[in-house]
């Protein structure tokens, strides 16, 4: 069996790796030994990144929904506890996004987790 030459496959495995790294500063963007390890990393900060995006987003939610009990008198974690006493079943995203848009709304739906306060 002939022996078998890898300069067309290795040839394409560099280009794919320099085409991924484009744009990257100095080295990493050029010499394919330091762009291979340049986008491991970018691989794992992007991971990391997309986990962030998640709890900075929910920290935001909880944030606008703690000013919004606040003007109605009312505590954030006293609203989070009445709505699952009342089971009513509405994540921190959609509760934000009433209280900013639907002011009449979110004030319905404290009244029905807080039944004490009305």
């Amino acid at each position: 069996m002939a022996r078998v030459r890898k300069g067309a496959a290795r040839h394409k495995a560099h280009k794919r790796v320099l085409k991924d790294v484009k744009g990257y500063r100095s080295s990493a963007g050029h010499l394919y030994r330091a762009a291979k390890g340049a986008r491991r990393r970018a691989g794992v900060y992007a991971r990391v990144g997309r986990k962030l995006r998640k709890r900075n987003f929910r920290a935001l939610w909880i944030t606008r929904l703690t000013a919004a009990c606040r003007e109605r008198g009312i505590m954030y974690s006293r609203l989070i506890a009445g709505l699952k006493k009342a089971n009513i079943l509405i994540n921190r995203k959609m509760l934000s996004e009433i209280a900013i848009a639907d002011p009449a709304g979110f004030d319905a739906v404290v009244a029905a987790a807080n039944p004490a306060k009305i």
